[in-house]
């Protein structure tokens, strides 16, 4: 197990002062990124049928959990892993128009998912999706949405502090936007895992731009699969990806904490060239991407907020299971409760 345990940890909160935190975290932050992203909110499915395409399978790898529907002659439905390409369907589906969009509650199961302070089986995160046109599928684009989710950041940290003084506010006013590429360059001899330490232990708030394709030093930064974020096309700043994640300095765990993966969508263009590098030209056949390739969808930008990695930064939290309800195996539970950390 890899766990780390912070130095005489004391949570801020006791357990019922945690509840109602945690309520009142993901209800002003949605409400607030709702009205600033001008999002509408939908109901999300927890699985959906497999061999459609719509499910996300995030690094290639990871297993989705599937189960036979009897009453659909056993037909196979899979627990969703992310909801990336149904919110883009929903989009056309609702027929949302230019400048709006939907977010819901996405709720998963990765059953693959390695076990730490900040994974766990159970996913929660706000999906959200809109619809923006041609000529915003730039890197400013991007940019300019990263801020004001941002802003909401900040917003609900301040209101945090306001309802528990104990726990001051942390964030700089300002995120820092860096290249993976400009990562590799800086710390050639770090892994990207201790690239994105280094750099938001530096700054406090971070978005790595172009998250998938290969860097100068033959590596990824991370995975992402090729069917919804763009990470091949060049930016303005002349390096490829319309993509990336926000991290913030955690300063329980003194590292650096992903609460969000995001970017702006693959058009047909992007979508042909991304499975040709990764061989999957196979996926054509299925339904979400003919619907793509048939300009049946729109174009659009979205990405997941994870909504327990939000309660555990604001709340100061030094293990996910203390924001949310989980397995955790036995011996994980009793080395925590040692030292104080309590699983809900």
């Amino acid at each position: 197990m890899k766990l780390l345990f912070p130095e005489n940890y004391k949570p801020k909160l006791d357990l019922k002062q945690t509840e109602k935190a945690i309520k009142f975290v993901k209800d002003f932050f949605q409400d607030s990124l709702s009205a600033e992203l001008r999002l509408r909110r939908v109901t999300a499915p927890l699985f959906v049928l497999k061999g459609t395409g719509i499910n996300d399978d995030l690094n290639g790898v990871e297993r989705a959990v599937t189960f036979a529907v009897k009453d659909m002659n056993d037909a196979k439905a899979e627990v969703v892993q992310s909801l990336a390409k149904w919110k883009r369907l929903m989009l056309a589906q609702y027929g949302i128009p230019v400048g709006y969009g939907i977010y819901t509650d996405m709720n998963a199961i990765r059953a693959d998912e390695e076990l730490t302070n900040i994974h766990s089986l159970y996913v929660d995160q706000w999906d959200w999706e809109k619809v923006l046109t041609a000529k915003q599928r730039n890197l400013e684009y991007l940019k300019k949405v990263v801020n004001q989710i941002y802003s909401v950041l900040l917003r609900t940290e301040f209101m945090v502090y306001e309802n528990y003084p104990a726990i001051k506010p942390l964030l700089p006013e300002e995120i820092y936007f860096i290249h993976s590429e400009e990562l590799v360059q800086r710390f050639p001899k770090l892994t990207p895992k201790e690239r994105e330490h280094e750099i938001t232990k530096e700054h406090g708030a971070v978005f790595i731009i172009g998250i998938g394709g290969i860097l100068s030093d033959g590596e990824k930064h991370d995975g992402r699969a090729p069917d919804y974020d763009d990470w091949t096309s060049v930016n303005s700043a002349g390096y490829k990806g319309l993509n990336g994640d926000i991290l913030i300095w955690n300063p329980v765990l003194q590292q650096s904490l992903e609460i969000s993966s995001m970017g702006i969508r693959v058009d047909k263009e992007v979508l042909l060239r991304q499975l040709a590098i990764t061989g999957l030209n196979e996926r054509k056949e299925l339904l979400f991407h003919k619907k793509l390739l048939k300009d049946e969808l729109p174009l659009s930008i979205g990405g997941g907020i994870g909504q327990s990695r939000l309660c555990m930064f604001l709340l100061r939290k030094a293990h996910i299971g203390e924001v949310q309800a989980s397995l955790w195996p036995e011996e994980m539970i009793r080395q925590c409760a040692e030292r104080n950390i309590f699983m809900v």
